[in-house]
């Protein structure tokens, strides 16, 4: 007989999924097998938790509130059964790390291989993601973000500072020449972020007014797009040196106005968050140990 969480692991996948279709192919289970669980939970709740359309489901106000609580209390369950069979065993587990794509790229894949031979049963899901998302309603474990946090559900631990450093490759330097001051930069290519203007505001010296951004003259949603447009020389980005760090070592791209940098700044920090309500899962505290040291910001 199916158990009560059964029944909430089905409704939340039916939530995440956007539909009892979406669901029931994603779980490669029978969609009536779905319906039941759901309409058994109304019964025995006495509450409609969704409302039915012939295109989409959505969350009566009752089921959302419902919803939130579900998930806290699955994922403490989740957090008490994992502890009991740590007392005997390393963890193990799927372990679901959200992060932008450079970061991944640069950062979490050279680490991948020595992390799951130290952790073999912990099976890592890296989700690469370039917006800020919500960690509950896509069940991600632990997102590493970079700049500052504005939501106060999550906790946060500090991983350290990636400078943000102005770079422009050879090619482009030796057609343009090099910048010698933050006006002189008004003359040339800038790469910047497309509907990001947080994003585009250099902290350079003598380059504009505080609060102001640059006029990027080609622009890019995805922070690794702009990385290779300065490598093949399309003009002079601001990157966070967690990206590039390999590019200066071997010279694909040089440094620009190191000295009119203004740092520390808010875009450096480097954090790891996760959802304050539920315990702290020993797969993720001992994936935040192991990268702690070995990350090269």
């Amino acid at each position: 007989m199916q158990s009560r969480s059964d029944n909430l692991e089905l409704l939340l996948a039916v939530i995440d999924s956007g539909g009892f279709s979406a669901a029931a192919r994603h779980l490669d289970v029978p969609v009536a097998k779905i319906s039941r669980a759901v309409q058994r939970l109304e019964r025995q709740l006495e509450t409609p938790l969704l409302n039915r359309t012939t295109r989409s489901v959505v969350l009566t106000a009752e089921g959302r509130r419902f919803v939130e609580q579900v998930r806290e209390g699955l994922g403490q369950l989740a957090a008490a059964e994992e502890a009991l069979r740590l007392r005997h065993s390393q963890p193990s587990g799927p372990l679901r790390v959200d992060a932008a794509t450079p970061f991944i790229l640069h950062q979490l894949v050279p680490l991948v291989g020595s992390f799951t031979d130290r952790y073999p049963g912990i099976r890592l899901e890296l989700s690469a993601s370039d917006d800020i998302i919500n960690l509950l309603e896509q069940r991600t474990d632990v997102a590493i973000r970079i700049g500052p946090l504005t939501d106060s559900t999550l906790h946060a631990r500090v991983l350290g500072r990636s400078p943000l450093q102005l770079v422009a490759s050879p090619e482009y330097l030796d057609r343009h020449g090099i910048p010698g001051s933050a006006t002189a930069l008004r003359d040339h290519r800038l790469l910047g972020f497309l509907h990001a203007d947080n994003l585009n505001h250099w902290p350079v010296e003598g380059l504009a007014q505080e609060g102001a951004n640059i006029t990027p003259s080609l622009t890019s949603s995805s922070g690794e797009v702009i990385r290779e447009l300065c490598l093949t020389g399309q003009g002079i980005a601001c990157l966070s040196r967690f990206m590039i760090h390999d590019d200066l070592r071997h010279g694909r791209l040089v440094t620009l106005l190191g000295d009119r940098m203004r740092t520390p700044n808010a875009r450096e920090a480097v954090q790891a968050v996760y959802y304050r309500g539920s315990a702290l899962s020993p797969r993720i505290e001992a994936f935040l140990d192991f990268i702690a040291c070995r990350l090269a910001l």
